[in-house]
């Protein structure tokens, strides 16, 4: 990526406080114009990566460059950032149009210029029409705008968002995705964004930076980190996988078998893995990607077409189930002790009917559902 694609560029930065390390060298670099998400549980040190970006933390060593510009001496208030915190951190006394404005007051921008980018701010977030109300006579979603309003009107080149819809609730949240999506696109700047929320950073960002205990496990697209997670922890954050440890005992080009003792079968890969044979591994299988059967007394194995007799296949029965209107979960007991996660459309309204408590049942899987992973 060349210097003039790039915005942000964050270069082996880490940032201790006395024997503790929070960012833990980080490297990556951010496009002009992309919605980018830190994500990763708490601690993991994606706000504190966040706030050295902003200024208000300086690392301990590396550096990060925004616009080609080295960050190092730059004071908060002349980067070319602006931040949307949690709280939103509106005041309560002003007016929306005079929190929006106060940014420009504070920049000492003539007043024949205020209004207009004021009011050009307030309609990107679709609130020019309720310049004159309180903060208190509106909606958790509409004071979450006027923050995002307050940031815009300065014009920053990038913009900083802290977890800026975890103050709203569930539905509010998920409309307040597209939206922010939305005003992303249409304004052009870059955002980003931490977010402890998988599905708020899959859903809204371009890219994702998934962190844990100060590292970068993994930076993709949301599909790819999805479908294709670089080790066992990405796996296990993003979404819901059955996790198994095998042994590898088939590696051709075309295919791979791995044993898992856990499984109680073997997990059959249409292509190769590049490992050892022997070697242990972890496996991973996500929950919508198995397939669940009736299992009747001394009925065989049904193998999927794509795999050999006997692989991607396990006998279990049904302990739980969890109706979600869109889809059910049921949780599986194998044979062995071990349990299975199994997600399904509810296509009809009584697609949840085929299957009960205490059911019997064959769970099966293709050979391209399976990924290996790193531990």
């Amino acid at each position: 990526m060349s210097d003039r694609d790039t915005i942000i560029r964050v270069e082996e930065v880490t940032k201790r406080y006395g024997k503790v390390t929070a960012v833990d060298r980080v490297t990556l670099e951010i496009p002009r114009g992309e919605f980018f998400a830190l994500l990763g549980p708490s601690g993991c040190g994606k706000t504190t990566l966040l706030r050295m970006l902003a200024g208000f933390e300086m690392p301990t060593e590396g550096k990060i460059f925004i616009d080609g510009v080295d960050m190092s001496s730059i004071p908060p208030n002349k980067r070319p950032v602006n931040m949307v915190f949690q709280s939103y951190a509106v005041f309560p006394h002003m007016t929306v149009f005079e929190n929006v404005a106060y940014g420009l007051k504070f920049d000492n921008v003539p007043k024949s210029e205020q209004y207009g980018r004021v009011m050009a701010a307030l309609a990107d977030v679709k609130l020019d029409h309720l310049a004159e109300r309180k903060p208190d006579q509106m909606s958790g979603g509409q004071r979450q705008r006027v923050a995002l309003a307050r940031a815009l009107v300065k014009k920053p080149k990038v913009l900083l968002l802290d977890e800026p819809l975890s103050a709203l609730d569930a539905k509010l949240r998920e409309a307040m995705r597209f939206e922010l999506a939305e005003l992303q696109d249409k304004v052009g700047i870059t955002f980003v964004m931490v977010t402890h929320d998988q599905d708020e950073a899959l859903a809204m960002a371009c890219r994702c930076a998934v962190m844990d205990r100060g590292k970068l496990m993994q930076t993709a697209t949301p599909s790819n980190l999805y479908e294709f997670p670089a080790n066992k922890f990405v796996a296990d954050f993003i979404g819901s996988v059955n996790l198994f440890e095998g042994t590898l005992q088939v590696d051709l080009p075309d295919h791979a078998i791995v044993h898992s003792e856990e499984l109680g079968g073997q997990i059959y890969f249409d292509h190769g893995v590049s490992g050892a044979s022997g070697e242990k591994m972890w496996v991973g299988i996500r929950p919508e990607k198995i397939e669940l059967l009736k299992r009747e007394e001394g009925s065989n194995p049904p193998t999927p077409e794509d795999a050999p007799p006997g692989c991607n296949v396990a006998a279990g029965t049904i302990r739980q189930i969890s109706y979600l209107g869109s889809e059910s979960i049921y949780e599986i007991d194998l044979i062995n002790d071990r349990r299975m996660q199994v997600s399904r459309p509810n296509l009809s309204r009584w697609d949840q009917e085929d299957f009960t408590w205490g059911d019997d049942v064959w769970l099966r899987w293709h050979g391209d559902s399976p990924v290996l992973l790193q531990s």
